[in-house]
Parts: structure tokens; sequence; C-alpha cells
């Protein structure tokens, strides 16, 4: 297999162009299929409409079909058009059921049902089974194509259907049992079925300790699952523990990222604007919403301003220091956010419990403030002709605005989590906003009371 680089990529991309040029159908094959999957969709996606309809004369639909799974949707949708009839219908009957069940859930339910008739018998009852789970759960990223065993099975038998079905199945490392009702009883490694004795029956060397999740389950709870336990694969059961189907690693590695474009689109409060395919203005009318309510709560900062200005024209050296004052305090608030959103992610908040999260960043906030305050205190008197009492009061306010924001930072994502919502929403700029006031109203409280020693 080659491996394209940096270097040699652009080199190799125009031979294999210049394979389609010629029509020269040995050539291309050699070159194009010495490649991994994901070099063949570069240079699939980078080539000309007039070379891709060549290519697909020089590959079969079965071989398109495994690059045509790796496209995203808008993709798939805009090369499907390029596609004969006969051939885009034997491209979908090569994909995988939860890939096909993943394209068709992006479309009208008119496209969708047109498409599923020309699929295989078996085929259609799949996939309408995995469309009719809700887009975000276990059901819905799961795969009908993998093997179940019975406890009375002998091994000898196991090891012949894998080599008939295992090509066809998702993955084969992990193969579960079922009960004469097809409930979920057990799971057998590949290891164990090679290894054991072939007259053996495969209840002599299953495990019945077996983790499963429902089809109900979120997505975002199976993929913990994974990463607690390190799975390659997990079933898929019904309330009746009914085995119904499996979730592979690979689709895990899909919802993570899904998951964490999600988040760090909310924590940025530009929620689906970060998509690279919608236009300015769509992204403007997503954004929209956030920006106009944190403006009026930012307008709260304007009015207590206009509440200290007696302190302000007594004490005219105040203003310089508030931009440095919200700053910090919105830049302290963001980092605890990341910190408990992160925490609640990953479930240590639960394991370690809130207390301890709060507590560490609150210890945290005020470590910083400290550290800020005895700065300010050596060069504040330095630039302002020995004025003492201006940095006493920038730094004890700074070391109150810091303490405040970390455990603001921390509390409301935590909150919003109790309320069974998402984090995430508890978003940078909205945490900063509500700092900022914070961080006003103590400056402002700490210079009047201290307004006579300035």
């Amino acid at each position: 297999m080659v491996k394209l680089t940096e270097q040699n990529r652009e080199e190799y991309e125009l031979a294999v162009v210049r394979t389609l040029q010629d029509e020269d159908l040995e050539s291309f094959r050699e070159l194009f299929f010495d490649l991994h999957i994901m070099d063949q969709l570069d240079i699939y996606i980078n080539i000309g409409k007039d070379q891709r309809k060549i290519l697909y004369h020089f590959i079969s639909p079965e071989e398109f079909a495994e690059i045509f799974e790796e496209l995203e949707f808008e993709q798939q949708k805009l090369y499907m058009k390029e596609l004969s009839t006969d051939y885009a219908r034997d491209v979908i009957n090569n994909m995988s059921d939860d890939d096909i069940a993943d394209f068709l859930g992006e479309m009208d339910e008119s496209e969708s049902n047109k498409i599923i008739e020309t699929l295989d018998k078996e085929d259609q009852a799949d996939i309408k089974e995995l469309l009719s789970y809700e887009e975000e759960t276990a059901g819905g990223i799961m795969t009908k194509e993998f093997i179940s065993l019975h406890a009375n099975d002998r091994i000898e038998d196991v090891i012949n259907l894998l080599r008939e079905e295992g090509p066809d199945a998702e993955t084969i490392y992990y193969l579960y049992v079922a009960n004469e009702k097809d409930q979920l009883v057990g799971v057998v490694s590949l290891r164990d079925l090679i290894t054991a004795d072939a007259h053996r029956k495969v209840e002599e060397v299953m495990s019945t300790r077996v983790l499963s999740v429902k089809t109900s389950d979120d997505q975002e709870d199976v993929a913990r699952l994974f990463q607690k336990y390190d799975f390659l694969a997990v079933p898929v059961i019904t309330d009746d523990g009914l085995l119904v189907g499996i979730i592979t690693f690979d689709d895990i590695l899909d919802v993570i990222e899904e998951e964490a474009s999600e988040d760090l689109d909310e924590f940025a409060a530009s929620r689906g604007s970060t998509d690279m395919k919608i236009t300015p203005f769509a992204a403007a009318k997503l954004r929209a919403p956030w920006i106009i309510l944190l403006m009026f709560i930012g307008m709260v900062s304007a009015n207590i301003i206009g509440q200290f200005e007696e302190t302000l024209e007594a004490a005219v050296l105040l203003a310089g220091f508030i931009p440095m004052i919200m700053g910090s305090a919105g830049n302290a608030g963001t980092q605890s956010l990341a910190v408990a959103v992160r925490s609640i992610a990953v479930g240590t908040s639960e394991k370690k419990g809130l207390g301890k999260l709060v507590f560490r960043e609150l210890s945290t906030g005020f470590l910083l403030g400290i550290i800020c305050a005895v700065v300010l205190i050596i060069i504040i008197p330095i630039m302002y002709s020995g004025n003492f009492m201006l940095a006493v009061v920038v730094g004890t306010s700074l070391t109150l605005s810091l303490t405040l924001a970390t455990i603001i930072g921390t509390l409301i994502p935590m909150f919003i989590h109790k309320l069974n919502l998402d984090p995430a929403i508890a978003s940078g700029p909205f945490i900063t906003t509500i700092n900022d006031i914070v961080g006003l109203l103590i400056y402002f409280s700490v210079a009047t009371s201290l307004l006579a020693y300035l």
C-alpha cells in the first residue's frame, strides 16, 4: 500500500488523473487500489466531473460503495446525481445498513422511500427499523450487520459460520449469544473461539457478564461507556432484552466528533454557525439571538458605571483599570467553565463530587487573585507617583473578582446539568458578560468604600 504524504501526494494524484484521461483501466486500478480508502476518497473529491464519469466505469458499485460511505451527506447527495440509476442502486445495496440509514435519514421521506424500494427485501426491513429510532440514540447509530450465536452451537459450526458470513459483518472480534427468544445472554471473543476445542459448545466458553445498551439510550451515554471500558463493540437490546444490533468503535468516534463540535458551538454561543457550508446570512441568523441577548445584558455594565459616576469623578484614575478588571474576571470564568463542562462530559464531577471541584476552582481563583494583586501593588505605585491606595483598591477588587468569577464559571454549568440540559449552553460569552458585571460591582464597591484614601 502506498502512503501519500505532502511530498508525493500531488505527483501521485496527477498520475492517477493521467490514467483516467488516457482511459487506461489497468494502470488506474493498479495506482488507485494501492491506496488507503481515505486517500482514494481525497482523489475522488479532487478530480473533475468528467474524470469521475470515467472512474465510475473503472470501479464496480461494490468498490465505490466503500468510498461513498466516507463522504459527508451533502457530498453524497451531490455525487449521487452523477450516477446512473442502476449504478446508484447497486452502490446503496452494497453499503452497510447503518450507513444507508444515515444517508436516508437526512433525506425527505418521499425521497428515502423511493430508494428503500430499490433495496433487497431483507435490507428494506433492517433500514426501516433503523430509521424508526431517534437520531441521537443507540438505536439510531447501531448496525444490524452482526453475527449472533446460540448457547448450544458447536465451536466448529461457529467457525464455519464466520467463514461464510464474517466478510459481511461489521465486526467479528466479539460475538454475542442469544437464547431461543433472541434475548442477549452472553458474549464470546474471537480469540476464545479460535483457541477452544472444536467440539465444545458456545455456552462453555462464553461469558455471561456482558454489558449492553438499550435502543433508547442517548448516544453520549453510549460514548462514555466505550471510553470507560475500552470496548471495540457493544450490543444493543430492546426493553425486553432482545438483541437487535451492535455499535462499533468507529461509529462512536463519529459520535464523539459530532458531540464535541456541538459543544464547541454552544460554548462559543454560535450553535450551527461553524459549518463552513452555510451562508454568511445563515451564520448571522444563528448567532444573532445570543449577540442581541448579550448586548442587552452588557448594557447593565454601562448602567453600573453610571451609578458610580461620583466615584469616577473623584478618582479619575479608576477608569483606566476597568478593562483589566472586566477582562480578567471574564477570562477566569471562561477557564472554569471549560473545566466544569469537561468534568461533566467525562464524568469526573460525579465521581469526585461537586464540592471538591467547586473548592478547587475557588482556591485557584483566589490564588490567581493574590498573585495578580501582589504584582499590581508593586507596579501601580511606581507608575502613579506612589499611589499605594490605588494599588490596594485594584488588587483587592481583582482578587475578589477572580474568586467569584471561578465560582460562577463552575456552578452555572453544574446547575444546568442538574436540570438535565446540556451544560455547554452556558456559553463562554454568557459567562464572560456575567463576570464583567460582577467585576464592575466589586471594583466600584471597593473603590467607593476607600474613596477617602485615594
